[in-house]
């Protein structure tokens, strides 16, 4: 990815505006995918679940339907490290 960036870098030199406004846009893009890929690097390196934690889990995920909503609130708190609301879309990590 930062070859890429690199290359792109590297053929702007009398490029027309059309060329740079393309370069722009895949620098843009391939800045966003590095970005993605260092937060999944750093979830993968993040602190391993403890076994009372993956118990807890396991005991509340099999019986939800009949746990309060403390217990729920709980049980988001350990699977969800972020949640990203818009408009018109909600997300999950």
């Amino acid at each position: 990815m930062e070859d890429e960036i690199e290359k792109l870098l590297n053929t702007l030199t009398g490029a027309s505006a059309l060329l740079m406004s393309y370069a722009n846009g895949k620098i843009e893009e391939l800045d966003a995918n590095r970005q993605r890929l260092i937060k999944e690097i750093g979830a993968l390196n993040a602190e391993p679940v403890s076994t009372q934690k993956i118990e807890f889990l396991s005991a509340h995920l099999g019986n939800w339907d009949n746990i309060d909503f403390e217990d729920r609130r709980q049980v988001a708190d350990i699977i969800l490290s972020q949640v990203h609301t818009t408009g018109e879309r909600v997300s999950f990590e």
